[in-house]
């Protein structure tokens, strides 16, 4: 396994950063029917009010380091791989009222956005990168959550050598900042496999253990699942605010 485990007392302070304020965005928009009406959406959650900082192609890590679970390699996941992801579909579903089977093709066709942003990762190492996907906000417009939808819960390819499905999770509010985006690209070029490919959540405004690889299902649910993720499963905390 490729990243470390590390003692749960190692997250008990986690700094807290936000810049100009963008309620009004997120409180406006495709979201807004569904963010309104769900039970314990709170505008006022720290750590979603501000931007994460976006800086110049010229900041960009030409070698983004590495650091997840292994990549799967699994009989399914290598045959999407080997298809160069044509069979694939993004699974939206649960509490929703137009479950969503998304290619490739139809989630790009929801509109792109690029931003080069800084992951941090819980281990103490940072990286830039150019990332380059679509709005999650615009695909869960898409499948209009139920009012009792609270949480928004990804569903990967990868396990542990246990054989333990990687998940994680946000709520409602968290889910639609305008820097949190379903990625597909990397510094210009489609996501390779062991970066996440062919979906993975990017989280500009929370350390990198949130920014989950290899999304294979986006499930809405009244409730989290266990501690909400996998690492918080082993002590990590599930807000992971920078």
């Amino acid at each position: 396994m490729k990243r470390r485990l590390f003692l749960a007392s190692s997250l008990a302070s986690l700094g807290l950063a936000g810049c100009s304020s963008v309620k009004d965005a997120l409180t406006q928009g495709p979201l807004r029917s569904v963010l309104g009406s769900a039970q314990g959406v709170d505008l006022t959650v720290i750590g979603t009010r501000g931007l994460a900082r976006e800086y110049n192609e010229s900041a960009i890590t030409s070698d983004f380091p590495l650091d997840s679970l292994d990549t799967p390699t699994d009989t399914t996941y290598a045959g999407l791989q080997r298809a160069n992801w044509a069979p694939y579909r993004l699974v939206v579903d649960g509490l929703v009222a137009r479950p969503q089977r998304l290619s490739l093709a139809e989630l790009r066709a929801l509109g792109t956005l690029t931003q080069i942003t800084r992951h941090d990762c819980v281990e103490g190492w940072s990286a830039i990168g150019k990332w380059t996907g679509v709005r999650l906000s615009s695909v869960l417009a898409l499948a209009q959550p139920a009012q009792h939808a609270r949480f928004v819960v990804f569903h990967c390819f990868d396990r542990d050598q246990l054989g333990n499905t990687y998940y994680e999770s946000l709520n409602l509010h968290q889910a639609a900042h305008p820097q949190t985006i379903l990625a597909t690209d990397l510094n210009g070029k489609p996501l390779a496999p062991d970066h996440g490919a062919p979906v993975r959540l990017k989280i500009a405004t929370q350390l990198g253990y949130k920014s989950a690889k290899w999304v294979q299902r986006i499930e809405l649910a009244a409730n989290l699942p266990g501690s909400g993720g996998y690492w918080e499963d082993q002590g990590y905390a599930w807000y992971a605010g920078i």
